[in-house]
């Protein structure tokens, strides 16, 4: 019997029709209007009819227990889940072909709405009758009377709609994507540049949500500012374009890392790419080394926020800087670094990054070892002059940037400054506080307020001024004062105040970045040689300083010891202590030899160098790579600005908007629908969501998208956006 032969000895082909669709090397399923079969070895031996839907789950099942094929092979061929194919199991087993009847789903009783009472229900209301009235002259609840009249029926003389659900009906479900394999034979030859997009129609397609991005994508310019960085990989199946969109696929799909596409089916993505199957892992990484090698990074993290300045400069009036530390758990020797969220230090590489006034990511940099917030901002400073052109914006950073050197410098080169005090500062009297109150993003802040100006020292430098004045508010919070410090004077101090808490906006997108983005993940796991010359502190130092620390405290004690003998000796008050030095000799020995150990403990301080050159400490000394980091960096920014489009798209559609509209994406992301092409236009009609609110909501996003007249990425596909009508309200 079939059951009893190992599934390892089944022979590799299958003999299908033509229209059927591979399940495993074995068997394959064949569905139309009619009905439905599964074929193994060739051979039908399961059938049922259309709309019998007791036999086509006993044909699944019967696939798994005889071994045939796996669960979840199984689950993909006939348009479910693992999940799903095990309840049918369950069921089955529990009450036979019973339990596979699909159950009812809403009210087991007749309905009590009727066509008939709708059409009475919209004519009272007509009349002007209160939502009560209507439901007691019809026997239905208020809240069904609500849901009646809030649906608009259709004119009398509306025609019947064409294309749609309809022409949608005519297409296969979940069909497989063509093979390709004349052109990847060729991608191996070397004689082809890159697969051309060939759109795979069909019915409930998995992740066709992903296409949403898509609009919002173009308008970050990922793919467009890549090609003029880049131009192209090298000849392949998969280009710059496929490439960049799987990476932007899967970091949508919360699976960011190149590992990340083993967990996702490779039909199902290739489908969205336009392809027959999406890259693998391997794959993925040679053609990020591709890109790595030419070391232009820097110039696509620098093009995308040069776009994002130009295309929405009323963000950039403040500009928050930041660092990140990135902390690394591997085996390589890496120099480390002060993580603050785990106050310790650890091997780590440390990024600098920007943020408009929305907190959203501008640019990144990797800053060099042993760099401080100081020096990054001096090092940055022609950089963002070359980003904002002529523009006059303010830098706002936390006591970490804290210098008055810097801030002459910053105002030196046309910027203005916004960060907290350090150091010991004067407390403001309570009579200098006055509440104040700002409306911003929909929202009423208070803060008790205080403003002053105040003056900061600056180093002795030929043609700088002896001191730099600023302004100074200070918040009062209980009773905590946060002294805040600013150049500008234009503002008003709730302003001031608002704009600096508003720099925890940076540290919430860290925060969500590490969470879905792999903030901190490794992209690559290559490295670098470190700078061998590159001085650092000399560890052989500490140690004698110890030593030198210790027996200059014991010295101390020794000598502390003496005085209070020859304060308590009666022969203090005699021209000698004679006999006090002889009844003290030991004490007086020990001190001698206490001086003469600092003595010689002082010239091996002295004579170990302070720093040495890395590479007779650690000649082993390695660097992460940050051309893969910089790029996929690159990427997960561009997807999360994109989400931050459609979340503000979203707003004025959705009443959660400020708490779900990402949760509500990432719900869009995963949806099914159907694809189909008409002319020149590639329509896309998405599953509804799981509750009516978000299904509206993503209706109204679908018809934003649509409007912007977006072209599928390497065709000329304008892309057109709708949501299925729930079946509840067909």
């Amino acid at each position: 019997m079939l059951a009893s032969v190992p599934r390892s000895t089944y022979p590799q082909t299958s003999l299908l029709p033509p229209q059927a669709r591979p399940i495993s090397p074995t068997a394959g399923i064949q569905e139309d209007y009619q009905g439905g079969a599964v074929f193994v070895y060739g051979w039908a031996i399961m059938s049922w009819d259309a709309g019998d839907e007791v036999s086509r789950r006993l044909a699944a099942l019967q696939l798994v227990r005889l071994q045939v094929a796996s669960q979840k092979q199984v689950a993909a061929g006939f348009a479910t889940d693992p999940v799903t194919l095990w309840r049918w199991d369950q069921a089955h087993r529990a009450r036979g072909l019973a339990g596979l009847q699909p159950e009812q789903r809403g009210p087991r009783g007749p309905h009590k709405l009727t066509a008939e009472l709708g059409e009475e229900a919209r004519r009272l209301d007509a009349q002007g009758l209160s939502q009560r009235k209507i439901a007691e002259r019809t026997g239905l609840s208020p809240r069904t009377i609500r849901r009646v009249l809030a649906q608009v029926p259709p004119p009398p003389d509306a025609p019947p709609p064409t294309g749609g659900e309809t022409s949608a009906a005519e297409l296969p479900a979940v069909p497989q994507p063509v093979p390709r394999l004349a052109e990847r034979q060729a991608a191996r030859a070397g004689v082809m540049e890159e697969a051309a997009p060939v759109v795979t129609e069909g019915r409930e397609l998995p992740l066709a949500g992903l296409l949403v991005i898509l609009p919002a994508l173009a308008e970050v310019g990922l793919l467009e500012i890549a090609q003029q960085v880049y131009g192209r990989l090298r000849n392949g199946f998969y280009g710059l374009r496929s490439l960049l969109l799987t990476l932007v696929f899967l970091a949508l799909l919360r699976e960011p890392r190149a590992e990340g596409a083993t967990r996702i089916a490779p039909q199902d993505l290739g489908r969205i790419l336009a392809l027959d199957r999406a890259p693998e892992v391997k794959t993925i990484r040679r053609r990020l080394g591709y890109l790595a090698e030419r070391g232009l990074g820097d110039k696509l993290v620098f093009g995308l926020a040069r776009r994002h300045a130009t295309a929405s400069p009323e963000v950039l009036g403040f500009l928050y800087m930041d660092g990140h530390v990135r902390a690394y758990s591997g085996t390589r020797r890496l120099p480390k670094a002060h993580i603050a969220r785990a106050r310790i230090s650890a091997p780590a590489t440390v990024e600098t990054w920007a943020a408009d006034a929305n907190g959203d990511p501008l640019f990144v940099v990797v800053a060099p070892v042993g760099a401080s917030m100081v020096s990054e901002l001096r090092r940055l400073l022609p950089q963002l002059r070359d980003l904002v052109g002529e523009r006059r914006l303010t830098i706002c950073f936390d006591r970490g940037g804290w210098s008055p050197e810097l801030f002459y410098e910053i105002l030196q080169a046309g910027f203005d400054f916004l960060t907290y005090r350090k150091g010991k500062v004067r407390r403001e009297p309570g009579r200098a506080f006055a509440m104040q109150s700002l409306v911003a993003d929909g929202k009423t802040y208070e803060y008790e307020l205080a403003d002053r100006r105040t003056r900061l020292r600056l180093p002795a430098r030929k043609g700088w001024p002896k001191t730099l004045t600023v302004r100074q508010v200070t918040r009062r919070r209980d009773d905590h004062q946060t002294p805040i410090l600013t150049s500008r004077g234009d503002l008003s101090a709730v302003t001031v105040a608002h704009r600096m808490f508003s720099r925890w906006r940076q540290e919430n997108y860290f925060r969500y970045a590490r969470q879905h983005f792999a903030l901190d993940g490794l992209d690559s796991y290559a490295s670098q040689s470190d700078d061998l010359e590159r001085m650092v502190p000399n560890p052989q130092r500490a140690r004698p300083r110890r030593q030198l620390a210790r027996a200059q405290q014991q010295l101390d004690e020794l000598e502390a010891a003496l005085g209070a003998e020859a304060m308590d000796n009666p022969e203090a008050r005699r021209p000698t202590m004679r006999g006090f030095k002889i009844a003290n000799a030991d004490l007086t020995y020990d001190i001698r030899l206490a001086r003469q150990q600092v003595a010689d403990l002082e010239a091996t301080v002295a004579r170990t160098p302070t720093r040495i050159p890395l590479g007779q400490l650690a000649p082993d000394a390695r660097l992460l790579e940050t051309q893969v980091k910089l790029l996929t960096h690159a990427v997960r920014m561009s997807v999360y600005n994109a989400e931050s489009a459609l979340a503000r798209l979203l707003s004025p559609h959705f009443s959660r908007a400020d708490d779900e509209a990402r949760a509500l994406l990432r719900e869009v992301f995963q949806v099914a629908g159907d694809l189909q092409v008409r002319d020149d236009v590639l329509e896309v009609r998405l599953n509804p969501l799981s509750a009516p609110r978000r299904t509206r909501a993503m209706a109204a996003l679908c018809e934003h998208l649509t409007a912007t007249q977006t072209v599928y990425p390497g065709t000329r596909l304008r892309l057109v956006y709708s949501v299925k009508t729930p079946p509840g309200l067909a």
